[in-house]
């Protein structure tokens, strides 16, 4: 069960604690679909205590705001438990994309324009906050805050590296930092 991270492994999500006594996860992901992880043949784990381990999934389902996961060998509480905190990553190949989502590894580094074509920076950091992320566009010093609504990004082009955003009334200014 012990083995190094691959190269073509993605930060998929979070194990936040064990659910149940059967050695279900509960998992904190950044995907709105448990897709990638059926899809995924090995999922990768990085333990808190610096360990990595590759085990496959039986089954996940979402359950509130989290995905219940069920592995191979894990079988009861206790050894759920040694996966709390625990960071998880998928083979790139086995990512599944819902219409409308974009993964995180694609967006940062993205040059950012107002629908008028004014450059305000790169997409340098992407902060979870509920429903909608808040993308950091960086230009210099200047860090701009935007929100991931529809009604602020109007277009990703991945080919292009480019998303465009609507400059709505006192955001720009607002979130400067």
């Amino acid at each position: 069960m012990n083995a190094g991270l691959p190269d073509n492994v993605l930060f998929f999500g979070k194990v936040l604690r064990p659910h149940g006594l059967e050695g279900l996860l509960r998992v904190q992901s950044f995907s709105q679909s448990a897709a990638s992880l059926l899809n995924a043949e090995t999922v990768f784990f990085k333990l808190a205590t610096g360990e990595n381990h590759h085990l496959s999934v039986i089954s996940a389902r979402p359950h509130k705001n989290v995905f219940l996961v069920e592995l191979t060998g894990l079988t009861d509480i206790n050894q759920a438990e040694s996966f709390r905190g625990a960071e998880i990553y998928i083979s790139k190949d086995a990512l599944v994309r819902e219409e409308g989502e974009y993964f995180w590894f694609e967006l940062l580094g993205l040059d950012v324009f107002t629908n008028d074509d004014v450059f305000l920076g790169v997409v340098s950091e992407i902060i979870p906050a509920g429903n909608n992320e808040i993308y950091v566009v960086k230009n210099g010093d200047r860090e701009v805050f935007l929100p991931a609504a529809h009604d602020v990004v109007n277009h990703i082009d991945l080919e292009n590296g480019k998303m465009i955003v609507s400059a709505l009334e006192g955001l720009l200014d607002l979130n400067e930092v």
